[in-house]
């Protein structure tokens, strides 16, 4: 997308302003296609960037949502995904979402304990039903450079993969419930590849050791990518096309194996399609110089993008890319950028090189597609929410949606608004 284009959304429909390019995202689709040759279907976790706009631009070309949510289900059913391709995934799913995914029949429900596939047991016996399962394994090793472990430690994700012979046969008893397969997601955003294919064969040597547990001919398993992209402006982007030759190996010899020549390989997908399909724009809105420091005030801080304020997990906060589109050719000068929220943590970045930067300019921040907005705490303070948009036949149509009207929106009494 170019710096025109995004000024021209931001001139339209105002700051702080998310504007998204599915095109650009179906794009990176194909892309996976083509690398692995089909070996895997493609599964978009919802929770990444739940905008129901690009959910809907992005279904016809998907294989399966994925959601962590009864309203993230319900997200995918509007965007127009079958419930048969969805699966529901997620810890602490309270009583009420199981009871609703087993109703309209996802696809497959993640369960995460032998407890909770024991509600689902339940529920399906008491409706008649017979509810198709995936089990998460929690593997009890993770290799290096992933930016977050979801693996080798106590965690509320999976069933350990040491107490897998002993929970499996209790799982296989109970009625209602079939388990047609299993489901690995150990790490979030790695841009090694070599690692990215070590945590795919960690995966596929669980997928046996479950397989011979239950006995049964898996029909699905889950690949949690992992696939990263990057931020800061030292890091090197993950070498996807250096991915097949490592990967689809540990693929092939799974499937060439009796067991799993019925199983259909999926990958979990989400920040590595929508990241780069996204930027968040703002507008300069102040501008001091505060002993010695230049510093410029805008409209969207960590209410708004927290991720790009190194507040979501990060433990030591860096700069990430900034661009002013409005003045990109000036001289270059250093800056503090900060957002306008009244306590001192708001800061974007610190002594950030980017061309003279002036009151009204507006500053884009890319790889923003992914736990951007719904992964911000936008009513603190009560600035005006961020607007979102698509990038749609060269313009871009408003995609944004209430706070208090998302499809789905559950109150803790279980009762959808």
């Amino acid at each position: 997308m170019s710096s025109a284009q995004l000024i021209a959304a931001a001139r339209q429909l105002g700051t702080p302003l998310y504007v998204y390019d599915p095109e650009l995202a179906k794009a990176r689709i194909a892309t996976l296609r083509t690398l692995f040759s089909d070996r895997f279907a493609v599964s978009y976790a919802i929770k990444s960037n739940p905008n129901l706009g690009l959910l809907s631009a992005l279904c016809p070309v998907l294989d399966s949502f994925d959601a962590s949510s009864w309203a993230e289900v319900e997200r995918a059913l509007a965007a127009g995904m079958p419930a048969a391709r969805i699966s529901f995934s997620g810890p602490a799913k309270r009583r009420f979402e199981l009871e609703r995914a087993v109703a309209v029949a996802v696809g497959e429900l993640v369960v995460e304990s032998l407890d909770e596939a024991k509600q689902v047991s339940e529920l399906a016996t008491a409706s008649g039903r017979v509810q198709a399962l995936l089990v998460r394994i929690n593997p009890s090793q993770i290799p290096r450079k992933f930016g977050a472990s979801m693996a080798g430690g106590a965690s509320q994700f999976g069933i350990d993969e040491e107490d897998i012979a002993e929970q499996l046969p209790q799982l296989m008893t109970l009625p209602g419930v079939e388990l047609i397969g299993f489901h690995c997601y150990s790490g979030t955003n790695c841009l090694d590849a070599a690692s990215v294919a070590e945590n795919f064969a960690i995966f596929a040597r669980l997928f046996r050791l479950a397989q011979q547990v239950s006995g049964i001919t898996p029909r699905k398993l889950i690949f949690g990518s992992g696939f990263g992209i990057t931020y800061l402006p030292d890091e090197v982007a993950l070498d996807v096309e250096a991915l097949p030759s490592l990967v689809n190996p540990v693929v092939d010899a799974l499937l060439a194996e009796p067991a799993f020549a019925s199983a259909r390989c999926s990958l979990e997908m989400g920040r590595w399609l929508i990241g780069p399909a996204g930027w968040l724009l703002t507008e300069v809105i102040a501008a001091k110089c505060s002993r010695g420091r230049e510093i410029r005030a805008c409209d969207a801080g960590f209410n708004n993008h927290l991720a790009a304020c190194g507040m979501m997990g990060s433990v030591f906060r860096r700069n990430w890319v900034y661009q002013n589109l409005t003045n990109p050719d000036a001289a270059l000068q250093t800056y503090t950028l900060v957002g306008p929220l009244c306590t001192t943590i708001d800061r974007l970045a610190m002594d950030l090189e980017l061309p003279e930067t002036r009151i009204g300019d507006i500053i884009a921040i890319p790889h923003s597609g992914a736990y951007g907005l719904t992964a911000s705490p936008t009513r603190f303070i009560s600035h005006p929410e961020p607007r979102e948009a698509l990038l749609l036949h060269g313009g871009v149509v408003d995609v944004t949606e209430s706070l208090h009207n998302h499809p789905g929106s559950i109150h803790s009494s279980g009762v959808r608004s």
